[in-house]
């Protein structure tokens, strides 16, 4: 029987032939973690007293998540790691460079075939380069920066089969949040999903990420893609070793197979206060907004600001709406900045915030008032997920945000892109 490109990949990072349900100790290519979690991982890793990390080129810290420093207890945990980082010799993308999913793949740490993990739960993002990649725990990364190694269950596959392409006006986000509605928040519980079909292979790798970014939010273990000429042209120039990628098997065999069309979908809502409360816009349309954010690991990419700006340019959010817009990364800040995109986002009222998670987990930017709802192009919903727990949170589209900034409640996109 054949394998799937799950099976190929773990097979190929412990040298057998292994199927899903087998327990395995596979190899990391590479291994990340960042402001919020790396600490605890510093730590457990000290109480092993091996004095070195198994190999400091395969490691990276990413300072992301309260950043700027919001008090000196954080400022304190950002020198803890960057002194580790320096004694081990370990790469640090220091305030300002970025997301942590968004600078990984940037850089070019991640290529076909690699086994990745980190200390987040939307490490799953880098599935979108034909890898196998999710999130561990703080005390598991100890044991990955000693040993090289994890130990894991390997997943069963359910394969999502899109058919058709997304019309105007709807973006992968709405396909995501509609995914994650029908399928449920733990409807693919400790599965890796396969994104596949003509509605994957119409999509840039912006729009790729983003699927692949949301999966652990339907349950998932992991989220990914074949490789494709999409695929590889992003990685040219990014990547400076080789990489083999990697397909299903003809036969390999899946938990489950899904087949959707669509051709017509619409723009989608996810509402207070779980992911897979997802609406069309239609039925959501109207709802009262005090906050809008554009930004996170999610939809914070060149592409997400430039749809944003095409909506905003020549016009002004409502007034009393707090527009907040965090690029993912300094060089999509550069590149926005380079093609007057911020100017624009600026000029219509937005608040620009520095590279990385901005209010997202709700550490210091940003934090909604009681009573408040904010409409967001986060990955997430729940109670305080942005810092208050008497807020309520939508999910949607770069495009939705941007007209819904415009009349300071939830509207249909299309209306203003055609």
């Amino acid at each position: 029987m054949g394998k799937t490109i799950v099976e190929k990949i773990l097979s190929s990072h412990c040298n057998e032939d292994i199927r899903a349900g087998d327990y395995v100790v596979a190899r990391v290519d590479l291994a990340m973690s960042h402001d919020s979690t790396g600490p605890i991982a510093i730590e457990a890793f000290k109480k092993y007293e091996e004095g070195h990390v198994w190999d400091s080129s395969k490691v990276c810290f990413v300072l992301d998540h309260a950043t700027p420093s919001p008090n000196e207890r954080v400022s304190n945990l950002h020198t803890m790691i960057k002194d580790f980082a320096t004694s081990q010799g370990i790469k640090v993308y220091d305030v300002g460079e970025g997301v942590c999913h968004q600078v990984v793949v940037e850089k070019g740490l991640v290529c076909p075939g690699d086994f990745v993990v980190g200390t987040d739960s939307h490490t799953c993002t880098y599935g979108a380069l034909n890898a196998l990649s999710f999130g561990v725990g703080s005390t598991d990364m100890s044991g990955v920066l000693l040993t090289g190694k994890l130990w894991l269950k390997v997943p069963e596959v359910l394969k999502i089969i899109y058919k058709g392409t997304l019309p105007r006006g709807v973006f992968s986000k709405d396909l995501m949040l509609y995914t994650i509605g029908r399928i449920g928040a733990a409807g693919a519980d400790y599965l890796a999903i396969e994104f596949a079909g003509d509605g994957i292979k119409a999509m840039n790798m912006s729009e790729r990420l983003v699927m692949c970014n949301m999966s652990i939010e339907c349950g998932a273990k992991a989220g990914y893609m074949e490789a494709d000429e999409v695929t590889l042209s992003w990685l040219e120039g990014r990547v400076n070793r080789a990489f083999e990628p990697v397909f299903d098997d003809l036969d390999a065999k899946f938990a489950d197979v899904y087949e959707w069309d669509i051709s017509d979908l619409t723009p989608q809502v996810a509402c207070p206060h779980t992911v897979d409360n997802v609406f069309s816009v239609e039925e959501v349309q109207g709802e009262e907004i005090q906050q809008i954010f554009i930004g996170t690991c999610t939809n914070g990419r060149l592409e997400d600001l430039r749809i944003a700006a095409q909506i905003l340019r020549g016009r002004r959010i409502k007034e009393g709406l707090r527009l907040l817009v965090c690029p993912a990364s300094r060089d999509v800040m550069l590149a926005s900045m380079k093609e007057g995109v911020l100017l624009s986002l600026v000029e219509s009222g937005a608040t620009i915030i520095p590279p990385g998670c901005g209010p997202c987990p709700g550490t210091h930017l940003g934090v909604p008032a009681d009573g408040e709802r904010v409409l967001s192009t986060a990955n997430r919903n729940f109670k305080g997920r942005m810092g208050n727990n008497k807020a309520e949170i939508f999910l949607a589209s770069p495009a939705t945000c941007a007209a819904s900034a415009i009349e300071g409640r939830v509207v249909d996109p299309r209306k203003y892109l055609n």
